[in-house]
């Protein structure tokens, strides 16, 4: 019997790669999605006929538990949630209701259908915000600096309270930031990317950032997935952190973008603008993990470079924008 998984957010960019993934391991993939007039599927269109999709809420108890009595899953990947921290400074009670709260629905209604399953929670680098120690460990005490990571950090403990006191296998990965050409807009690395393909196709002249200087510890999501998949293979649960324990700037995202278009790493100055809305109401400081119990005990570590990940962003959107 093939295993079954079921995966929350599975039209994002790591649920359609982690998809991909456990199709390739053999699985039997189930997605979970909301029913909503802005659903883009355009990230799995390609899996479309090796998974099967159901209907489901992380607000609506009764969804969670059909869609997992329907799915039988032996490992559940809650991707699901508000994913970017600028909208959680406008929908912040949204936000605390989808990536805090609905973590508790998913897991009472795993505890109700399907105990014996094992549970990934996608914890985020954003809990530790004004950090306390660099770099940050599974050890390190959280400080969150927006709705997001306060959400997170709910999400967090309790996913750890209801692994210590149910006997659930249940694990969280704390990601730091990772891209691919699947991540949306509006995220900043893919921004960047986006707009160095458009200004080298000559369709815009400009692209507006906030803090240059901001630096963010940044791996690729296809890396970021078998780490997730390696965490639920482990006999006991437990919490890690997956980075690539090394920093980069803002400002050396958007020279290797323009260098791997064609426009010169030397031309930031000349194509970007400083828009202060880009600007967070509270900056997070040095976030950069430390990957090494990731690599004790899973055998992970980062195997594309910062630099290889941003060229690989910049050829995928100059091919998306050619003409």
């Amino acid at each position: 019997m093939p295993k079954s998984a079921l995966i929350t957010g599975i039209t994002g960019q790591d649920g359609s790669y982690l998809a991909e993934l456990l199709l390739e391991k053999g699985y039997e993939v189930h997605g979970m999605v909301r029913r909503s007039s802005t659903e883009k599927f355009d990230r799995i269109e390609h899996l479309r006929d090796r998974i099967t999709l159901h209907q489901g809420d992380l607000l609506d108890h009764r969804s969670l538990t059909d869609a997992l009595r329907a799915s039988k899953p032996d490992e559940i990947y809650n991707l699901a949630a508000m994913s970017f921290v600028a909208v959680s400074w406008i929908q912040p009670t949204l936000t605390a209701e989808f990536t805090g709260v609905g973590v508790t629905r998913i897991l009472e209604a795993m505890r109700e259908v399907c105990p014996e399953a094992r549970f990934y929670q996608a914890s985020s680098s954003e809990m530790f915000g004004k950090v306390l120690e660099v770099p940050q460990t599974e050890s390190t005490p959280f400080y969150p600096r927006s709705p997001y990571g306060v959400a997170k950090a709910y999400g967090h403990f309790i996913t750890v309270n209801y692994r210590e006191s149910y006997n659930l296998h249940a694990t969280s990965g704390i990601l730091f930031n990772h891209e691919s050409p699947r991540r949306g807009l509006e995220f900043v690395t893919r921004k960047i990317t986006w707009h160095a393909a458009a200004i080298r196709h000559g369709q815009i002249d400009e692209l507006s950032l906030g803090n240059l200087d901001a630096e963010r510890d940044w791996g690729y999501a296809k890396d970021y997935v078998d780490a997730m998949w390696r965490m639920l293979q482990q006999d006991k649960a437990d919490d890690y952190v997956i980075a690539t324990g090394e920093t980069h700037t803002v400002r050396e995202c958007v020279e290797i973008a323009f260098d791997e278009a064609g426009i010169g790493a030397d031309k930031v100055d000349q194509y970007v603008k400083i828009d202060p809305q880009f600007l967070r109401p509270a900056e997070v400081d040095q976030l950069i993990g430390s990957p090494a119990k990731a690599k004790a005990d899973l055998g992970w570590e980062p195997e594309t470079s910062f630099e290889e990940l941003i060229r690989l962003m910049t050829r995928a959107d100059l091919g998306l924008l050619k003409p």
